[in-house]
């Protein structure tokens, strides 16, 4: 059974997507969450599944290599085979990503290549594919690299802009699938019909 960490910086929706997902049945199993806010609402969604959670940031660790390896130890302590970002808003360290090469996922709320890396997240997202008059956005599920948004692109879901289409209407279209695009993911990984690379 795959041992999956989560990292989120806000809520998790992905993240608790999942976690209904193992609720009900899909072979995998959350060992970990690590947040890098200490507020976060997804710190209180892993602890009714009784997921152990740690906050790492550049407040308990202001060198960003001890955050890294902070990070990357505590991925390792809880066996962690794949590791969920969950609007995780940072990038990973070297060591981190090199621990966990290919391992490590996002889900991005457009259709990449288009409309990713820095400062493209949220808000800037969607109004970014409203304002180039895109007819089509959705999400994306992509393996994370050094750079944002570079890495593979696994799976991805399309939803169509309809004339009139706001950032508020854009954002609520593409949140109610992403959990489920990660979900569908996780399930194809676990079967093989997703092969991550080596």
């Amino acid at each position: 059974m795959i041992k999956i960490g989560f990292m989120a910086s806000h809520g998790g929706s992905g993240m608790r997507a999942v976690l209904e997902a193992l609720d009900h049945g899909l072979e995998a199993a959350a060992t970990v969450l690590i947040c890098n806010n200490q507020d976060a609402e997804a710190f209180t969604i892993a602890k009714r599944h009784d997921i152990p959670c740690y906050h790492l940031s550049g407040k308990t660790h202001p060198d960003p290599v001890l955050l890294d390896h902070a990070i990357c130890e505590t991925l390792q302590k809880h066996a962690v085979e794949l590791v969920m970002l969950s609007g995780y808003m940072k990038l990973l360290g070297p060591v981190t990503l090199k621990a966990y090469q290919n391992r490590i996922l996002n889900i991005h709320p457009a259709l990449l290549p288009k409309f990713g890396g820095q400062g493209m997240y949220g808000d800037r997202v969607h109004r970014a594919v409203i304002d180039n008059r895109e007819t089509l956005s959705g999400a994306s599920v992509h393996i994370v690299t050094a750079e944002y948004d570079q890495g593979p692109v696994l799976n991805q879901q399309q939803v169509p802009l309809e004339s009139g289409e706001t950032v508020a209407s854009l954002r609520q279209k593409i949140k109610q699938l992403e959990g489920d695009l990660y979900v569908k993911t996780l399930r194809k990984i676990i079967s093989g019909e997703i092969t991550l690379p080596t």
